[in-house]
């Protein structure tokens, strides 16, 4: 019998890939990713700052901020004229905001260039911060944690409460988006300081892929350096993550819910570009590769069961799991973990499921993989990778990342010769140093919390029952 250590909380959150070398200049944060043969130009300026460096009390900041500036007026737009301009170009301004980073992103067909990007350096380096603009960006993201988060996606509820539980009382103990108290407290004020405290010419790194001219490039070299010096501000660093001490288990009641989310978890010691991530990223791979229906994990318990959509693993953070089939750049991070995602099941087998991924996951600690499951695995992952940066402006997201985690080369071609260069040995290996199942954090989002506490606590047990004749499979160990 497991011991569990149980909360029960309501709501407790208020194409083909051609590797082309990357330049990366002297002196200057910049990462240039010319593809002549493309007839478009991307644009991305990533900032080293992120919703771990929001005030106490103003969770969320971040986010807000980098929203204010892609969904807001410039001094001299107004948010509706820039809608406008940017439509018969077919093109947008993005952002992207995780822990550590924030990117400011878009990409134009190549003869709009000039139009396009006084519209993007506008955004960045002349932001208007209206009244207007800042109660519809409030009211956007209060809508998304307050209603659309609580109430019409579980999964990812989940997903950022696991996120949440792992990582409280560190900077990264909050979602990126705030939570409702937090940002009813935030103002255009703090919005304005944060801005002029991180967005600055030190704390900056441009990346620009496609058919771009030197000229260009030095155009916005000089614009970048107009922002305001950052005076070496100081960034929290690694977290430090509590120790995990058993069977950690967080319960959001969510009363006349019909299927149950279970995200489960705990901190792992390995980054992208070591060794042992890429024997890790092998035995992942084959316990519970996202989207993919020969996953060991989706064949016991969506294959087998019929029970979900589908049932995944990963050892790097992968947002908007449900809209995304490969992972995303620029969500670097200096500390990881090790997250199983069982998509929703029915309410009578929720239990059924986690131990069947739990019964799963000690089988593969225990006996690491044989070798026709190594084989297998990392030839797959040797032509899969392929798929992870199909356009010019996902591989220089790729890039980018490769100058955060001090990778020499491109990561995604280092790691195709790795699933070459590897063994059985070293992927056992990496299982046994970096995976385990005795100390978890796991969350549930279902409806009637106690009797699920209950069962936990009494080691009830959960068998699966059919509603129809389940068909004959052959029989899984």
């Amino acid at each position: 019998m497991r011991k569990f250590l149980i909360l029960i909380s309501m709501f407790l959150i208020g194409g083909t890939f051609i590797f082309t070398s990357c330049q990366k200049s002297t002196g200057e944060k910049m990462v240039l990713y010319p593809v002549q043969e493309d007839p478009t130009i991307s644009i991305r300026i990533m900032f080293e700052v992120g919703s771990q460096n929001d005030p106490v009390g103003k969770d969320g900041l971040a986010a807000f901020t980098a929203a204010m500036l892609t969904e807001g007026a410039t001094q001299k737009l107004s948010y509706e004229n820039i809608l406008e301009k940017l439509y018969p170009m077919a093109a947008s301004i993005n952002n992207q905001v995780d822990k550590e980073l924030t990117v400011i992103y878009g990409r134009v067909y190549k003869d709009h260039i000039q139009d396009y990007y006084d519209l993007f350096r506008q955004v960045i380096l002349e932001p208007g911060f209206t009244e207007e603009d800042f109660n519809r960006v409030k009211s956007s993201m209060l809508n998304y944690v307050e209603n659309n988060l609580r109430y019409a996606n579980d999964e990812e509820l989940g997903k950022k409460a696991l996120q949440e539980f792992i990582f409280e009382g560190t900077p990264y103990g909050h979602i990126v988006e705030g939570h409702v108290s937090s940002l009813k407290a935030i103002t255009l004020d703090d919005v304005k300081a944060f801005y002029k405290n991180y967005y600055t010419r030190d704390n900056v790194i441009i990346g620009l892929g496609g058919s771009y001219d030197s000229g260009f490039v030095t155009r916005v070299k000089s614009d970048m350096k107009t922002l305001p010096s950052g005076k070496n501000l100081q960034q929290p660093g690694k977290p430090q993550v509590k120790p995990i001490n058993g069977l950690e288990v967080r319960i959001i009641e969510k009363p006349g819910a019909n299927a149950t989310a279970i995200s489960f978890g705990y901190p792992i010691d390995v980054l992208r570009g070591q060794r042992g991530f890429y024997a890790l990223a092998v035995a992942n791979s084959w316990f519970g590769e996202h989207r993919n229906s020969s996953s060991h994990l989706y064949q016991v318990i969506r294959e087998a069961r019929g029970l979900n959509y589908g049932d995944y693993s990963y050892i790097e953070y992968f947002p908007q799991g449900g809209s995304r089939q490969f992972p995303p750049p620029n969500v670097a991070r200096h500390q990881q973990i090790f997250e199983v995602w069982i998509r929703p099941v029915p309410n009578d087998a929720k239990l059924f499921a986690f131990r069947a991924a739990d019964r799963e996951l000690h089988k593969l600690v225990d006996n690491g993989l044989t070798d026709s499951e190594f084989k297998l695995t990392s030839n797959f992952l040797k032509n899969y990778v392929l798929h992870f940066a199909p356009t010019t402006m996902s591989q220089l997201g790729y890039a980018m990342d490769d100058q955060f985690y001090n990778i020499d080369g491109s990561y995604l071609k280092i790691f195709r010769q790795k699933m070459t260069d590897l063994s059985k040995a070293e992927v056992n290996e990496a299982i046994k140093k970096y995976l385990q199942y005795k100390d978890m954090k796991i969350v549930f989002v279902t409806d009637n919390a106690e009797k699920l506490k209950e069962m936990l606590e009494n080691d009830t047990p959960s068998p699966i029952k059919y509603s129809t004749p389940k068909p004959e499979y052959e029989k899984l160990d």
